[in-house]
């Protein structure tokens, strides 16, 4: 599979909410660079990670853009994040099922036909905003 079916058979997996297919995509000690945040190393992390994310929120990306860099062992993602929160996490604002659409994006780097890297990129002040104002 080429750089650009891999990570849209990746984001096409998250779409549907299955985690197993997403896990089965990255290597075993992939990083994940999280939004403002630190880097998680294995797949059991990021299994984790994923685990406390859906607790917290329903997603779905839209306008899914895929960039791959001529050898395959880099790639990019800019989408639209259309999601509830719904179960408050620490240090941020009370979830109450508030709806928001965000831009963001992810950069991939991919080794032997897997994800090796995840580093995604979002707009936290905005989607504080945009929850904050949410009623």
């Amino acid at each position: 599979m080429d750089a650009s079916a891999l990570i849209h058979a990746y984001l096409d997996a998250f779409n549907r909410g299955d985690r197993p297919a997403m896990l089965a995509l990255l290597t075993e000690d992939v990083a994940h660079d999280i939004n403002q945040g630190g880097r998680e190393v294995g797949r059991e992390a990021f299994a984790a990670f994923m685990a406390r994310m859906d607790r917290a929120y329903r997603e779905r990306l839209t306008d899914i853009v895929v960039m791959t860099s001529p050898d395959g062992t880099r790639a990019a993602a800019e989408f639209v994040v259309h999601g509830e929160y719904v179960a408050t996490e620490e240090g941020l604002p009370e979830a109450r099922g508030q709806t928001y659409v965000l831009p963001a994006g992810a950069f991939y780097g991919i080794r032997d036909g897997r994800i090796a890297r995840v580093t995604m990129h979002y707009n936290l002040k905005d989607w504080i905003a945009q929850v904050s104002a949410a009623s």
